[in-house]
């Protein structure tokens, strides 16, 4: 099942993606949640409502009639991973990691499958990173590997966008990957029994029509299972919680010369059985916010 939030005549809410268009769960069935996250927190049975409502209903919203969000317009958590593909680990010179390189994205950088990237007045160093996300979908802490997929509701895409020279300046990392815009995710959350097995799943990015970063969640280093027993070993994991699990080696910032995002660049990545998001870079707008 492929769930989506959208919006449509002037509200927000949740449905199901499908080949004919979206399911307007307030209308299939009206007594689930209209928000992600608590649709999420209600759990198995919300979910198979949610199945059954879309599966006994002929009436659909056509894709052109509404405007997909991101699929948790506010996650409680972003867990982001560094230096997770043994390619990317090359191109940047740095060691193989011994654990998992852990660091956080606010969540007020999350937008939507199709929304605007901002070029950031301060810096002209901006680079995506494609990457496959995991979305937890049960409270759970001290999950071991092998029970890893029980508390998984589904994954997404993420672009991981970069600001290289902020995210530099200290090691936390946290600075340059949280500007506002700097979180596509979408364009739905694909729940985890139609994905099957999450580290076999094609990965590509392009910008401008030009491949830059094609591979497969195989390659990972430390793989979707891995990483919830890892970090819930030390937080609470909660239903919404997204774990973006690190990208592959194409990244602008280790090509030679440096290929950096620019005003009017189109980013499109796409991973197989999920879909693609794609984003317009534009310069940071003069009306946003300034004290």
């Amino acid at each position: 099942m492929k769930l989506v939030t959208f919006s449509h005549a002037d509200s927000t809410r949740i449905g199901v993606l499908d080949q004919d268009g979206v399911v307007d769960l307030s209308q299939a069935a009206p007594d689930l949640p209209a928000e992600m996250r608590a649709f999420l927190e209600a759990g198995d049975a919300a979910l198979e409502t949610a199945r059954q409502a879309a599966a006994g209903t002929t009436a659909r919203l056509a894709l052109d009639e509404v405007s997909l969000a991101a699929p948790i317009v506010r996650p409680p958590k972003i867990l982001a991973v560094g230096l997770n593909y043994k390619d990317h680990i090359a191109e940047t010179g740095r060691d193989t990691p011994q654990f998992p390189l852990i660091f956080n994205k606010q969540s007020t950088a999350v937008t939507g499958p199709t929304d605007v990237i901002h070029l950031p007045r301060v810096s002209d160093k901006l680079d995506y990173e494609g990457e496959l996300a995991v979305v937890i979908g049960r409270r759970c802490r001290h999950v071991p590997k092998s029970r890893a997929a029980e508390v998984i509701v589904g994954y997404t895409i993420a672009n991981d966008v970069s600001v290289r020279d902020w995210q530099r300046r200290v090691p936390t990392f946290t600075m340059g990957k949280s500007f506002d815009t700097h979180c596509p995710l979408g364009p739905c959350l694909v729940t985890a029994d139609e994905i099957g097995d999450p580290h076999g799943l094609e990965l590509q990015t392009w910008v401008n029509g030009e491949s830059r970063q094609h591979s497969n969640t195989r390659e990972l280093l430390f793989d979707c299972f891995e990483l919830v027993a890892h970090l819930s070993t030390a937080f609470t994991l909660e239903p919404g919680d997204i774990i973006s699990t690190g990208t592959p080696g194409g990244v602008g910032a280790a090509m030679k010369p440096p290929q950096f995002l620019k005003a009017g660049d189109v980013v499109r990545i796409a991973i197989a059985k999920i879909g693609q998001l794609e984003s317009r870079v534009i310069a940071e707008p003069e009306g946003t916010p300034r004290i």
